[in-house]
């Protein structure tokens, strides 16, 4: 499936946008590219930069989280390119039954960490939404600019779940994939401690 490519606006802006409307007892996991800059827009004790080797995992660790926490409402920030490495999470994420998971796609169209290689699609761009429809997402969508994002994004987090969100954005400044990761024993501490608390939205 491929759809008429949207203009890509700036990562940057789409994640601060993401920051602003986040709830205080969210789980925010960032993967590949946005898990290095999202440190820079949030430091948040339920932020989550997943960041092995291993692209699209952070997926399913959102899934797991959402549902050890149902009252808990859990976003993951992915790239097409990890998405492409794990499209059956998509339909594993509603098969669960999980409806507190939003999905957050930034659609550059690169494999951002490993060179910049373009993805192998053959034609426009693959339509990720329409996958994410067909695989039984509640709420899929894909924003048209970043003021449709600005405008639509506190909406869009509290429809009907699970979620799916397409962000049509340029790659990241080469800058943020050379910030080192914070260990990853500190960020698990730091999560476990948050959802032992309980959740408040």
């Amino acid at each position: 499936m491929a759809h008429r490519p949207s203009p890509r606006f700036a990562v940057e802006a789409a994640l601060q946008t993401l920051a602003d409307v986040r709830g205080p007892g969210q789980v925010v996991v960032t993967n590949q590219g946005s898990a290095r800059l999202w440190p820079r827009l949030s430091q948040h004790a339920g932020d989550f930069n997943y960041n092995p080797s291993t692209m699209g995992g952070a997926i399913a660790l959102g899934l797991g989280v959402a549902l050890a926490q149902p009252e808990r409402e859990v976003v993951v920030v992915s790239g097409d390119g990890s998405l492409l490495m794990s499209l059956g999470t998509l339909v594993t994420v509603c098969a669960s039954g999980a409806t507190n998971i939003t999905i957050i796609l930034l659609e550059n169209g690169i494999y951002e960490v490993t060179g910049g290689q373009r993805l192998p699609i053959a034609g426009e761009e693959t339509d990720f939404v329409g996958l994410a429809k067909a695989s039984g997402f509640a709420t899929a969508t894909r924003v048209t600019s970043l003021e449709d994002w600005q405008q639509r994004a506190a909406t869009l987090m509290t429809a009907a779940g699970p979620r799916f969100i397409g962000l049509p954005v340029a790659p990241v400044q080469s800058d943020c994939l050379s910030d080192p990761s914070e260990p990853m024993s500190q960020q698990l501490a730091r999560l476990r401690s948050l959802l032992d608390e309980p959740s408040v939205g």
